[in-house]
């Protein structure tokens, strides 16, 4: 039998060959890690909305039941709520005793009518009085 000594092999190849090899292999690698970029920008977009989408499904449901607690902003605004409802309370409170006075003014004015009626009639008597000469 016949060794063949692989050492000692001689390969001839063209230029124009293995220029085309060589190339058609890096066009194939550039495209191989294109498309597993593409497929890695894809996967993060799916892996970040999927959070995001749980999340949002988190405060959905837990938001409107108070576990989350209070926004700064909506606290301001509790506040500002409990502010105005002491100021509405001292109007109420005011506008009830100015209630009162109504009704006291009315009672007044009838007084007042009352007092000018009998003031009207002791000057009438004083002039007629006067007019007699009938002074004690």
């Amino acid at each position: 039998m016949k060794t063949i000594n692989v050492d000692s092999t001689a390969i001839s190849m063209p230029m124009r060959n293995l220029i085309g090899i060589v190339t058609a292999v890096s066009v194939g690698v550039w495209a191989f890690f294109g498309i597993q970029e593409t497929l890695n920008k894809h996967s993060t977009t799916l892996e970040l909305m999927e959070k995001d989408l749980s999340q949002n499904t988190e405060f959905r449901i837990k938001y409107p039941r108070g576990d989350l607690g209070q926004s700064s902003g909506e606290s301001e605004l509790f506040m500002l709520v409990e502010h105005i409802s002491g100021i509405v309370e001292d109007i109420e409170e005011e506008i009830k005793s100015m209630r009162n006075n109504a009704v006291n003014i009315e009672f007044l004015q009838k007084q007042v009518e009352k007092l000018q009626e009998q003031l009207e009639k002791v000057l009438a008597e004083h002039r007629t009085i006067k007019a007699n000469g009938n002074y004690k």
